[in-house]
């Protein structure tokens, strides 16, 4: 027994051993992204742009901050360390170089749940300023930050154990439609829950199944206990809001910085509340107290965490779902690459760490990286930047936002959810590309507002897995085949130089995001082998299950060698007789493999295209009107290329004129034999 115990400590020992390193050296920079970018940060060209950013960001970190906060259901001060130490964190970790992490709305919410749940408002005070307890708060606002505290712990946890699985890979069942539809779903929620802010009522706190309907139920019972005051203000400030951020937009190209609105109406109704006294003449509800400097760390409430495991959950998923869909749009906008898994790690290490210092969970928000977007971000060093504005905040500026309105606060987070709120205009798309996914995107939407974010992904993921699984029995009747051999063959005395540079690929399986992702990486792979490739002419080549790369060999030349000819553009044709049915992401991806062929100066032409396949095209992607791209068959696609190719040599550009006789003619070289 001895002796085995020593084989397996020997065995661990050279295990050790045998690691580099180099192999440490990769480790590091996979889990630490920031040791790759820093390295090689431009700091002459990417400096300023990074700092307008920061200090952008930094006005818009600090509102929704305080905003989020009370939307949470903690005291606002929690939300400016939810803006600072979250940030710090995903710098470090995260891969997202436009993705400006902090407070956000749906978590918030989230979070409210348990801390309204386990520690009920009694009377809230915001003004309370008792120096006996931490950070000079009362006793109930230090329970109440404790309880989201514990949520973003264990929010953070469960992100982490799934870096750990590695399911990072599972996100392909996240589609667009029910990411859209959840998003707007929760920012129905978040509206609904600062309407009591926006009417200055008193209401207790409602929640739970069909909680949306009893809100509104009970704001009309009590009309009556509107206050007129705050009323006026909100829709005075969502008006400025909304004019100023809609007049930035419009002149964002010929002005650098944009007006910081929300900066602008905090100082000024603070001002104009603190000199008419509004909290006592008409019993504005205002911030109040808010302390300096930052908190010493402290141990999130263990004893609470198998309370909070429902709301833990649903931070996890909904925070990482909301920020996954920003940090990859923020990459394939700027051209760079994001790891799903990596993402898990540096949004849970986002929570978990933060959360020793009474932070509320977090994630990241469309309105903040937007902002990144207009400003001219480059890189992470924008949202550092703002993490030292909000330093400052923290210990000399914070105090003075005692007087700010509770309706104002509430104008500014409803204001700031409009792109999320927008999103209902996707519903024409996906009506136009996919009417199931319209169906998806409206039922995970009414599952949302009826019962919760959480509940409302949960169904549209599951929903979407049914339907597939529905929908791919039923392609798999119509004779789908794995392989599909299409061979041209021309007469001995044909020159084959026009078709040299032209492929097809038969798609042989629906295309929808269950393996839209692969295809592309597959499709992608095989056109960056033919670029680097010294033939011009290749046998069949399969591409993994569902696509076929075919070339054309002229037939007294099998087996050749022959050098490739880059006097003629390249070629790729689809063969799409095998796409049975696709979805919007299966369109989305045709459309991506259009533009990165076209970047690559590679024509796509797409044979046996079912007629509603081609509406989606067109309707969901810009293609160029003057170049047929949809043929009833490889036959006539071949013969436009060879027609125009031709007509080129004799000094014709591209034109509809010669598409529009190639059906009717055949190459004049040869027949061409179509076998399967």
């Amino acid at each position: 027994m001895m002796t085995g115990a020593k084989k397996k400590r020997s065995a661990v020992w050279r295990k050790i051993q045998a690691v580099r390193f180099e192999d440490i050296k990769l480790w590091c920079t996979r889990r630490l992204p920031i040791l790759t970018w820093v390295p090689v940060y431009n700091w002459k060209e990417n400096l300023i742009p990074d700092m307008v950013s920061g200090m952008m960001l930094a006005i818009q970190q600090v509102t929704q901050g305080l905003a989020f906060a009370v939307l949470s259901s903690v005291h606002p001060v929690f939300g400016l360390y939810g803006s600072f130490f979250p940030v710090i964190i995903y710098a470090i970790f995260g891969m997202g170089h436009h993705v400006a992490t902090g407070t956000f709305a749906l978590t918030s919410l989230i979070s409210a749940n348990a801390v309204e749940r386990l520690v009920p408002s009694v009377s809230i005070n915001f003004t309370t300023n008792n120096n006996s307890a931490p950070l000079g708060l009362s006793e109930f606002e230090m329970q109440r930050i404790g309880v989201a505290a514990a949520v973003s712990f264990l929010g953070g946890i469960i992100q982490v154990v799934m870096f750990m699985l590695q399911l990072g890979s599972a996100t392909f069942l996240l589609t667009e439609p029910v990411i859209s539809a959840m998003t707007t779903g929760a920012a129905t929620h978040v509206v609904t829950s600062q309407v009591k802010y926006l009417l200055g009522m008193k209401m207790p706190y409602i929640s739970g199944p069909l909680g949306f309907f009893h809100i509104y139920a009970y704001i009309f019972e009590n009309i009556r206990l509107v206050q007129l005051e705050a009323l006026l203000l909100s829709l005075l400030s969502i008006v400025v809001l909304v004019l100023v951020k809609e007049l930035n937009e419009k002149f964002q190209r010929n002005i650098k910085v944009v007006l910081p609105i929300d900066l602008v109406l905090i100082i000024a109704t603070s001002v104009a509340c603190y000199y008419a006294d509004m909290e006592y003449v008409y019993g504005l509800e205002v911030v109040g107290h808010i302390p300096e400097g930052l908190p010493s760390p402290k141990t999130p409430p263990m004893n609470i965490l198998p309370e909070v495991v429902t709301e833990a959950f649903g931070v996890a998923l909904v925070g990482y779902v909301a920020s996954l869909a920003l940090a990859k749009a923020s990459a394939k906008k700027f051209k760079y690459t994001v790891d799903d898994n990596q993402e898990f790690l540096a949004h849970g290490l986002s929570n978990v760490i933060p959360s020793f210092f009474f932070c509320i969970p977090s994630a990241a928000a469309m309105g903040r990286t937007a902002l990144l977007y207009s400003t001219g971000a480059k890189t992470q060093v924008s949202c550092l930047i703002s993490c030292a504005l909000i330093l400052v905040v923290i210990y000399a500026i914070g105090p003075m936002l005692y007087w700010l309105p509770m309706c104002v606060l509430a104008s500014i987070i409803v204001v700031g959810l409009k792109g999320m709120l927008m999103q209902f205009r996707d519903l024409k798309k996906y009506w136009n590309m996919d009417k199931i996914d319209w169906s998806i995107w409206i039922s995970t939407y009414l599952f949302t507002i009826c019962f919760a974010a959480n509940v409302g992904l949960l169904y549209g993921v599951v929903c979407t897995i049914v339907i597939v699984i529905f929908r791919f029995p039923r392609a798999k009747t119509l004779n789908l085949k794995n392989v599909k051999e299409v061979e041209y063959k021309y007469k001995p005395e044909d020159n084959c130089e026009s078709l040299k540079q032209v492929k097809i690929v038969s798609v042989n399986n629906p295309l929808v995001f269950l393996n839209a992702k692969k295809f592309h990486a597959d499709l992608i792979k095989i056109i960056q082998k033919d670029s680097t490739s010294s033939q011009a002419c290749e046998d069949v080549n399969k591409c993994e299950q569902n696509t076929l790369l075919c070339s054309f060999p002229n037939g007294s030349c099998h087996g050749e060698s022959l050098q490739p000819c880059h006097s003629e553009r390249r070629v790729l044709i689809l063969d799409c007789s095998g796409l049975n049915f696709f979805d919007y992401t299966g369109v989305s991806v045709l459309l991506q493999i259009y533009m990165d062929c076209k970047s690559r100066h590679i024509d796509v032409l797409l044979a046996h295209c079912k007629a509603s396949l081609a509406k989606a095209m067109q309707y969901g992607g810009n293609l160029e009107s003057e170049n047929p791209v949809f043929f009833e068959s490889i036959s006539s696609a071949i013969d436009a290329i060879r027609i125009h190719r031709v007509r080129r040599t004799a000094g014709v550009g591209w034109g509809l004129e010669g598409f529009l006789d190639a059906d009717n003619h055949l190459l004049k070289s040869g027949e061409i034999l179509v076998t399967q």
